[in-house]
C-alpha cells in the first residue's frame, strides 16, 4: 500500500473483490484482475456471477478470526485461518534460508539478501481496512500511519530477524510513498523489526524524484518499480536469495532466486 492501492466496494487502484476474490479466500491469493468476475467472462452476465460483497466481507473477517476490542479495533487472531497459513509458508522460508544462507559462506561471493515488501507482507493491515470500510484513500491510509502503528504480519519479524542473524542483508522495498518514510521506518521497529531501517534498507516509491536506476521514472507499473529495484540491490554486490511478497506483482519480474507469496483476500494490485 501505498502499496499503491486498497480494497474498496468500487473499482480503483486495486482490483477489488469480486468472485476471484472468493474463490482466493482458501488460499490467500487474489488471482485475476480488474473486472474479471469469473475464469470464463470479464463481464459479468447475471448478477449471479457476482458474489454478495457482505457476504464476501463476512468471509474475510472469519479468515482473519476478526477480533474486536472494547474501543471497536479490528485485529487478526493468532488463531486464525490466516494465521496458520502464514506460519505454514514460515517455517518453508525458514528451512530454505537455512540452506542458502550456508551456502554463502564461500569468500567472494555475493553477500545474502531478503527483500520483504511491507503492507501485508511484514506489516498487517487488517485493521485498518476495517478501519476505513475497505475503503482505501491516500488521505486516511496518511492518517492512520502517523499516529498508528500497524502490528507484524504474525512471526514475520522473527523470521526477519533470524535472516538478518545468520547473515542476509534485509531490504524493505514497498509501494508507500516516500512522505510515509518516517511513519513507516517508526512502525517497522516499534513492533520488532530489529534490522537497519535507514535508506540504503528501505525503499519507498518516490514519485517526484525517481532514482535514476529506473529508466520507467515517475510511471513505472508495480513490477518496474519493484524488479527495478531489486536489480539495483544486486548490481550493489548482494544476491537475493529470497524476495517476499502478498501481491504477485512484488514477486515478478527476476532479480530473486526465489519467491515467497503472502497470503491477502483483501485486494489485488497488478
Amino acid at each position: 500500500m501505498p502499496r499503491p492501492a486498497r480494497f474498496r466496494p468500487a473499482l480503483s487502484r486495486r482490483a477489488r473483490l469480486g468472485a476471484a476474490t472468493v474463490a482466493a479466500l482458501a488460499t490467500g491469493t487474489a488471482v485475476f484482475g480488474v473486472g474479471q468476475a469469473t475464469a470464463e467472462h470479464s463481464i459479468p452476465r447475471t448478477d449471479k456471477e457476482i458474489p454478495n460483497l457482505t457476504q464476501v466481507q463476512d468471509k474475510i473477517k472469519a479468515y482473519y478470526g476478526d477480533t474486536v476490542t472494547a474501543d471497536g479495533e479490528h485485529y487478526a487472531s493468532p488463531r486464525s485461518n490466516y494465521a496458520h497459513q502464514v506460519r505454514g509458508i514460515e517455517t518453508k522460508a525458514r528451512g530454505y534460508l537455512s540452506k542458502a544462507l550456508a551456502g554463502h559462506g564461500r569468500a567472494g561471493k555475493a553477500k545474502p539478501a531478503i527483500v520483504l515488501d511491507i503492507d501485508d507482507t511484514t506489516l498487517l493491515t487488517y485493521n485498518y481496512e476495517l478501519q476505513v470500510g475497505f475503503h482505501f484513500t491516500e488521505e486516511s491510509q496518511d492518517k492512520y500511519l502517523a499516529h498508528t502503528d500497524m502490528d507484524p504480519v504474525f512471526g514475520m519479524n522473527r523470521l526477519v530477524n533470524w535472516a538478518h542473524d545468520k547473515g542476509a542483508e534485509v531490504f524493505f522495498l514497498t509501494g508507500r510513498k516516500e512522505a510515509q518514510r518516517d511513519w513507516s521506518v517508526r512502525n517497522l521497529k516499534n513492533v520488532g523489526y530489529g534490522v537497519p531501517l535507514d535508506r540504503r534498507h528501505v525503499y519507498l516509491k518516490d514519485k517526484e524524484h525517481p532514482p535514476p536506476y529506473l529508466p520507467c521514472g515517475s510511471t513505472c507499473s508495480t513490477i518496474e518499480y519493484k524488479s527495478g529495484t531489486r536489480k539495483h540491490i544486486e548490481s550493489l554486490g548482494y544476491d537475493i536469495v529470497a524476495n517476499f511478497g502478498d501481491q504477485y506483482s512484488d514477486l515478478r519480474g527476476g532479480a530473486g532466486n526465489r519467491t515467497f507469496k503472502m497470503p491477502n483476500p483483501m485486494y489485488y494490485l497488478p
